[in-house]
């Protein structure tokens, strides 16, 4: 069997392509439906944090993923491999509907099959959550942010395209059964492996009404898309939350703190924290939280004030895995919605540190937060990190090593505050 197209027959290399396509769309198909089910089941506020299921969901995805970039690289290898071969012709151009049909559907699947698996990328790489990517080539995309914007944007997106390619295999199988069953004709045997006695088709000529028939197929699908409201992601107040950062990053809802003499007002600030989940890093931030400063500059080291810092456990944003945090068996915020930093400042003979303790779902841990501190008249800035042991407050106890969720939680404060008048 020859490896090129010709008029009559496709060859082998065609037809390895389009076999080891099925194949893979096949095995991403109910991968990607599987870990959605139980991704859902993560997500809800009753989940009991179990390690099992965690463990389950991410080696689906990851696989449905991995499998998802092996269908983008093949389809691009096959649609170039494609452009430089002749292309095998109708059996029945005559029969204009059942042609401009199957031309249509043909340039669906190859939009299709390039389209899916990038938009799922994007969303991999815009989202900040688990389940990598089974290569050594790194998670991210170039032109690429973490963004929820983006990811909630190609994820809707990539659903969509997801339904306009399942839409088009159904038509593409159905016709070649049709074809095989009912004509009797040879259009399914060109693809099957080996050699075969085909048929002649006859002469025919292609125009570009298929192609815009399947551009108005996409443009049908898309648009239903944004009219039943997929494109989103978010919901109306993380949408709000997030406009108040510049550049996708989530900037807090702070308070200002009562005026008094000594007491600093917060203008403007981030309080984030960063864990590691299974080998990738993942970042997020509280988007409500107020603190009350009183602080005095002193001479030289020794007490200049204390703070008492009260952070809204809900408004936690953390990517994909924003409400399996919320669960019972990690931050439990429908029962612990709030947690509380009460400190002492002092002044070091380098820097500054706050030294109190911070109440997390009950539990309250002694803990230090060194900072550093820049004055600048009626101007404070202080950025500080310290790093917590998520098992002394009894955050994911199902989970007591390293093996899918990191102990430590490094936790990042910026803040700047004005002298109160």
């Amino acid at each position: 069997m020859s490896r090129a197209n010709t008029f009559t027959s496709y060859g082998s290399v065609a037809k390895s392509f389009h076999w080891l396509t099925a194949l893979l769309i096949f095995s991403a198909f109910p991968l990607g439906y599987a870990a959605n089910e139980l991704a859902y089941e993560i997500q809800r506020p009753g989940f009991d944090g179990s390690q099992a299921v965690i463990e389950r969901a991410t080696l689906l995805f990851s696989l449905h993923k991995t499998i998802g970039v092996a269908v983008f690289f093949t389809a691009l290898l096959r649609i170039l491999w494609a452009l430089s071969q002749p292309k095998p012709g109708l059996l029945h151009p005559d029969r204009k509907a059942e042609a401009l049909a199957a031309e249509m559907v043909h340039w669906l699947l190859y939009g299709s099959l390039v389209a899916v698996p990038l938009s799922g990328w994007i969303h991999h790489a815009a989202t900040t959550g688990f389940a990598p990517i089974w290569w050594p080539f790194g998670q991210s995309l170039p032109f690429v942010p973490k963004s929820d914007h983006m990811a909630g944007f190609f994820g809707g997106l990539h659903r969509v395209l997801v339904w306009t390619l399942a839409a088009a295999l159904g038509l593409h199988i159905a016709g070649a059964l049709k074809h095989h069953v009912i004509d009797r004709d040879a259009t399914l045997r060109r693809m099957l492996p080996g050699r075969a006695d085909l048929p002649q088709p006859p002469a025919q000529t292609h125009s570009l009404v298929p192609v815009l028939a399947a551009l108005a197929a996409w443009a049908g699908a898309l648009g239903g898309g944004a009219v039943i409201g997929v494109y989103g992601g978010q919901s109306q107040s993380q949408a709000e939350k997030q406009d108040l950062g510049a550049g996708g990053i989530m900037a807090p809802v702070v308070a200002a703190a009562p005026a008094a003499t000594g007491t600093w007002a917060v203008q403007s600030g981030n309080l984030g924290l960063s864990v590691t989940q299974m080998g990738s890093v993942i970042s997020g931030s509280f988007g409500e939280w107020t603190a009350v400063i009183n602080f005095d500059e002193t001479a030289g080291p020794g007490p200049a004030g204390d703070v008492e810092v009260t952070v809204s456990i809900p408004t936690l944003e953390l990517g994909s895995v924003a409400g399996q945090a919320m669960g019972a068996d990690y931050f439990d915020g429908a029962n612990f919605p709030t947690a509380l930093f009460k400190a002492d400042i002092e002044k070091l003979a380098v820097g500054y540190q706050a030294a109190g303790t911070l109440t997390i779902k009950g539990q309250t841990v002694p803990v230090t937060l060194p900072f550093s501190l820049d004055l600048q008249g009626d101007t404070a800035k202080m950025a500080g990190t310290l790093t917590l042991d998520r098992l002394d407050f009894g955050v994911g106890k199902s989970l007591p090593d390293e093996s899918s969720l990191g102990i430590a939680v490094d936790v990042q404060v910026e803040l700047e505050a004005k002298r109160a008048k």
